[in-house]
């Protein structure tokens, strides 16, 4: 088998491909893939999220989420609040801007990846992100906006 066809091969082309899309959407916004991935996750928490756990979400090490964080922070888009269950834990939370900003971002992301993955069906589209989900070993369910 030609190494053009190996999965991983495939799989980090493909990647790279969107999350250059991407950011090319999101760049109006001041945003790259990886601080949109935390905004959309912070904004889709009810209560917020814990740096660690964005980081086993997003797959990267804690430190690379703080960096993120402080980011995001600095641009007004999130906070750092004291969770009610630990306080010394802290939860990323999104602003009022964060929200608006994440809304922006994501119909221009949406529509990159719509653009993207143009030569597949809705359903072949589906299927895509149902195996990818097993592959990475996350829950697909989806989940509801506050």
């Amino acid at each position: 088998m030609p190494f053009v066809d190996n999965i991983g091969f495939l799989m980090s082309r493909a990647s790279g491909q969107l999350v250059r899309a991407t950011n090319a959407a999101l760049a109006d916004e001041g945003l790259r893939v990886r601080q949109y991935s935390v905004l959309a996750l912070v904004c889709e928490s009810a209560q917020g999220e814990s740096q660690r756990d964005l980081a086993e979400v997003l797959g990267l090490d804690p430190s690379q989420v703080v960096a993120l964080v402080d980011d995001l922070d600095r641009a007004g888009l999130v906070e750092r609040r004291p969770s009610p269950a630990d306080r010394r834990t802290k939860l990323v939370v999104p602003t009022d801007r964060g929200r608006a900003v994440r809304e922006r971002a994501a119909e221009r992301a949406d529509a990159r990846l719509t653009d993207a993955l143009g030569a597949l069906t809705a359903a072949e589209q589906e299927t895509l992100r149902a195996l990818l989900a097993r592959v990475v070993d996350l829950d697909v369910t989806p989940r509801v906006s506050p």
